[in-house]
């Protein structure tokens, strides 16, 4: 079971990473937002921000849809984001390796392509240390 600190964890972990100041988290990657706690909106009411629920992005619509259709215990959507390639995900339902593998791939979406180099660079030299 995942919760908001480990997202901000997470986050903070990667390259060039800038979290926002608001009232649950939100971080970007060269002022690219691409993980936040979801806003929840209802009519008639203000704005609740849930950190028990994070957005993210994803690589496409398809990666989206599998991502909904596959798990729609962990992953939803609202109208709101009808078109974009963002889910919303139920922190309570993953494990911490899963959050860590979904927050670096939304990173990677929205990083410049030096960043995701740069990451991948160091990573494969964290693989061959271990091997």
């Amino acid at each position: 079971m995942a919760d908001a600190d480990d997202v901000r964890r997470l986050a903070l972990a990667l390259p060039h990473v800038v979290e926002i100041e608001s009232d649950g988290f939100d971080f970007r990657v060269a002022d690219k937002g691409f993980v936040w706690s979801y806003p929840e909106r209802t009519p008639g009411r203000p704005r609740v921000i849930r950190t028990d629920i994070a957005v993210l992005f994803v690589g496409d619509e398809a990666e989206k849809q599998a991502l909904l259709l596959g798990e729609p215990d962990v992953f939803f959507t609202t109208p709101g984001y009808d078109g974009r390639p963002l889910v919303m995900l139920r922190l309570a339902e993953v494990t911490f390796e899963r959050l860590e593998e979904l927050v670096t791939d939304a990173w990677r979406v929205r990083a410049p392509d030096a960043l995701v180099d740069d990451l991948d660079e160091v990573g494969a030299a964290s693989t061959a240390d271990r091997g």
